[in-house]
């Protein structure tokens, strides 16, 4: 989705929710685009906005990411580095994306597909538990770092 387009669908988000488009929210949401692909923690979104906007500060920068993970905009994330990442949820995705994280390199690539709907069903209707959203996250080596282990053999 183009930048402007997710700036008017936010602006919506936010103004149903009792909220503006703010600025500092405007910039925060632009760094998080332009970056959509790198899972960046709020400290690295900070030092990116602060290039662009150097009056926000990080408490602004945290505020905003908390509101736009309330309004389900955004999705916290935490991988084995544990810090929180941010990672924008696709627009009309029913679920959070699941992620394939190399414990070689460190690289994280996203699936896009809903891999559990049937373990989902099969959750509901055996526990009565009502999923509303899950997540997952498989540990492992990505093709690049087994193609270089190859090569060293």
């Amino acid at each position: 989705m183009n930048a402007a387009l997710a700036l008017q669908k936010t602006k919506k988000q936010l103004h149903d929710s009792g909220f503006k488009l703010t600025p500092q929210r405007e910039a925060t949401l632009l760094v998080l685009l332009e970056n959509e692909k790198d899972h960046l923690s709020a400290e690295e979104i900070y030092f990116l906005v602060k290039r662009k906007s150097p009056e926000i500060g990080l408490a602004t920068v945290y505020r905003t990411l908390e509101i736009l993970t309330d309004l389900h905009i955004v999705d916290k994330v935490s991988f084995d580095d544990g810090l929180a990442r941010y990672d924008l949820r696709k627009e009309g995705a029913e679920h959070f994306h699941h992620h394939l994280l190399c414990l070689d390199c460190g690289s994280i690539e996203e699936i896009e597909e809903d891999l559990l709907g049937d373990v989902e069903q099969i959750v509901e209707s055996r526990f009565h538990f009502q999923v509303k959203d899950h997540r997952l996250t498989f540990h492992g080596i990505c093709q690049a770092c087994q193609a270089k282990k190859e090569l060293e053999e």
